[in-house]
């Protein structure tokens, strides 16, 4: 659950388009402007393949791989879409697929000493393919299709290409067994 920011005393030390930046006391921190929440979804089609993301991160300067993720509630006319809706669309943007239905498994904090930000993991169940996917193309989004079995063996791979591993996999995956 997000802290309620009108009970909220901390001071503004800086505003930019997408993130707000506080301070209360000595700790300074960060919180997402016009967001619901941060979807991240477990992806598996009907022959056991995972679907996971790989797209260029520009503050880590480094190519990550991860599960279909993103923000709820941060599109214009999309203000008020609920979690769920969110994780449906963020999977039909990143990946072309959609889901028949989408199950929450739980949410908690992203990086608890730096961001306000909550995390919602979903599984999603029936895929369908139907596009190639909508990212916008500063995204470059490249999907990834890995078998259960050699998971591990292909995100080792990844790794020692220099990619990072995004720790959401490993939550995922030990929520969705």
């Amino acid at each position: 659950m997000k802290a309620d920011p009108s009970k909220s005393t901390d001071s503004v030390l800086y505003q930019g388009r997408y993130l707000r930046f506080l301070q209360d006391n000595d700790w300074e921190y960060v919180e997402r402007i016009k967001a619901m929440g941060i979807v991240a979804i477990l992806a598996t089609t009907d022959t056991g393949k995972i679907l996971l993301v790989e797209q260029y991160r520009t503050p880590l300067r480094a190519h990550t791989i991860e599960i279909p993720s993103g923000v709820a509630g941060d599109l214009h006319g999309n203000e008020r879409e609920t979690l769920s809706e969110a994780a449906n669309r963020e999977l039909l943007e990143e990946t072309g697929y959609l889901a028949e239905t989408i199950e929450y498994l739980t949410e908690g904090p992203v990086s608890a000493g730096l961001s306000t930000e909550i995390v919602t993991f979903f599984r999603a169940h029936g895929l369908t393919k139907s596009a190639d996917g909508a990212a916008p193309i500063s995204e470059k989004i490249v999907v990834h299709e890995v078998d259960r079995k050699n998971l591990t063996a292909w995100l080792n791979e990844k790794h020692a290409e220099g990619k990072l591993i995004d720790y959401r996999i490993y939550a995922a995956l030990y929520l969705g067994t």
